[in-house]
């Protein structure tokens, strides 16, 4: 372990301004992530700043008739939480698939969003990584990808995502407030706040290096009984997926009438599936149009030398999902 100056910070401002002295720096929420990527050498921070016993650990109610939810509250809290169960049960349903019950006492609803990939190259100090050491190389766009990227990659980065969380939090259309440098905090469209790698794999998301997540907000409830989250991995817990599926649906008998849809694990950021809700809308709820829609989900997907199978293992998830959701009642 490197050495490092800890700093315990008493308000979001203070955290904020403590950051832009230094530069590496980090925030500390509960550490499963930061932690892990310090003692492989990964990450070296000089200067570590606590935000987790900041006051943004609840649930409240906002004006447009969602849910605020606490960035520095635990994703075991979160999940297990009423009214999270109750209005966005989809939501639940992932943080409950992610991880060991031990970890997601300690995971914070911020940290989630921003936890790094587990690629094994970024992981792994001797090997080639722009996202570890920009310029280096990306050591998995020829090398052993069966894990990677289907979507958005580029020649400098073909890692995924690994949150559960944030997958769903796509689905659900959900809005990130952050407190930036200034003073004034911004809400950021969840579909904005991950980038995809382009030629900066290193950035992660569009924050800028010391704003910080205070809240996370969910619109009014739109999908509290048709809703599935499939995740399929390699064995049957405790493990990160190969491909994810969020899925909520507003049904009126048997034609949909709202759909929120999102992948996990093919992409640098969860993958928001707009054109097939728009697509869905309207039409009956059938394997048949199920089918349809994960064949217009695909249709774009470039896989990698080792990962073809996730095209039809993505399709195969999504229309299951979909099914889950429409028997739900």
């Amino acid at each position: 372990m490197r050495p490092f100056e800890f700093y315990s910070a008493q308000s979001a401002s203070e955290a904020v301004v403590q950051h832009t002295k230094n530069k590496e720096t980090h925030y500390l929420g509960g550490g499963t992530n930061l932690l892990d990527l310090m003692k492989e050498d990964v990450k070296r921070p000089e200067h570590l700043i606590e935000v987790a016993d900041l006051p943004y650990k609840d649930i409240k109610t906002t004006s447009e008739g969602g849910l605020a939810l606490g960035a520095m509250m635990s994703n075991t809290h979160t999940a297990n939480n009423t009214e999270v169960k109750n209005k966005y049960p989809l939501l639940s349903m992932a943080i409950l698939a992610a991880a060991t019950e031990q970890i997601r006492n300690m995971a914070t609803n911020g940290g989630n969003l921003l936890q790094r990939t587990r690629c094994p190259y970024y992981f792994e100090t001797s090997m080639p990584c722009n996202k570890r050491e920009p310029g280096t190389g990306c050591g998995a766009l020829d090398g052993e990808n069966s894990k990677h990227a289907i979507f958005g990659w580029s020649e400098s980065c073909v890692a995924t995502h690994p949150s559960d969380m944030s997958v769903a939090l796509a689905a659900l259309n959900a809005t990130v407030v952050v407190q930036s440098e200034n003073g004034e905090s911004r809400r950021i469209p969840f579909t904005e706040i991950h980038r995809l790698p382009e030629d900066r794999p290193e950035k992660d998301t569009t924050l800028s290096d010391s704003e910080l997540i205070t809240s996370i907000e969910l619109p009014k409830s739109e999908f509290p009984t048709h809703y599935y989250y499939l995740k399929v991995r390699e064995r049957s817990s405790y493990a990160f997926a190969l491909v994810s599926a969020a899925v909520g649906l507003q049904l009126d008998g048997k034609t949909i009438r709202k759909a929120g849809l999102a992948l996990g694990k093919v992409a640098h950021k969860p993958w928001k599936l707009e054109k097939v809700e728009q697509f869905l809308i309207g039409k009956e709820a059938t394997k048949e149009v199920f089918e349809q829609a994960a064949e217009l989900a695909l249709q774009d997907a470039k896989p990698l030398k080792h990962n073809a199978y996730k095209i039809e293992l993505a399709k195969k998830t999504l229309v299951r999902a979909l099914l889950q959701a429409t028997s739900r009642s």
